[in-house]
C-alpha cells in the first residue's frame, strides 16, 4: 500500500512537472510571436550621433511656413504683410504687446497662430518681418 501511494505521488509529480514545462514552453512561444519587431533609440546614448538643437528660424521662414495663409491676404482682419498702416496700429503699444497678442492669440488668431512650435523670438522675428521693421 505504501508503495502504491509512493508510486501515485511520483506519477502525480511527473504529470505536474510536464504540465508546467508545457505551460512555460507555450508562454515562450507566445512571447516570441508578440515581441516588438524593433526598437527606436535616438542620440548618442544609443551609439548614434547626438541630435543637435535646430537653429532658430528667421522671421521670413516663420512667415512663409506658418503665417502666410492669413497674413498674405488679410484673413478675418489679419494685418497683411507690408501693410504699414495696419501694422502701425498694432505696434502703437510696442513690440512687446504685439508679441504677447501673438503668443496668446487675438480675435480669430489662435495662440501662436499656426506655429505652435515657434519660440517667442521666432514669433517676434515674424512680426518684424511682416511689419517691415527688421
Amino acid at each position: 500500500m505504501k508503495q502504491l501511494k509512493a508510486l501515485l505521488v511520483a506519477v502525480a509529480t511527473l504529470v505536474m512537472a510536464q504540465a508546467y514545462a508545457a505551460t512555460d514552453a507555450q508562454a515562450d512561444k507566445i512571447a516570441e510571436r508578440i515581441k516588438p519587431v524593433g526598437q527606436v533609440c535616438v542620440g548618442a546614448e544609443c551609439g548614434g550621433a547626438a541630435v543637435a538643437a535646430a537653429e532658430p528660424r528667421s522671421g521670413e521662414q516663420v512667415f512663409n511656413t506658418a503665417c502666410t495663409a492669413c497674413h498674405s491676404i488679410g484673413v478675418l482682419g489679419a494685418p497683411k504683410k507690408g501693410d504699414k498702416a495696419a501694422w502701425d496700429a498694432r505696434l502703437a503699444k510696442g513690440f512687446d504687446a504685439t508679441l504677447k497678442n501673438a503668443i496668446n492669440g487675438l480675435n480669430a488668431m489662435p495662440p501662436k497662430g499656426n506655429c505652435a512650435n515657434c519660440s517667442d523670438d521666432e514669433l517676434l522675428g515674424a512680426i518684424k518681418f511682416m511689419s517691415g521693421r527688421q
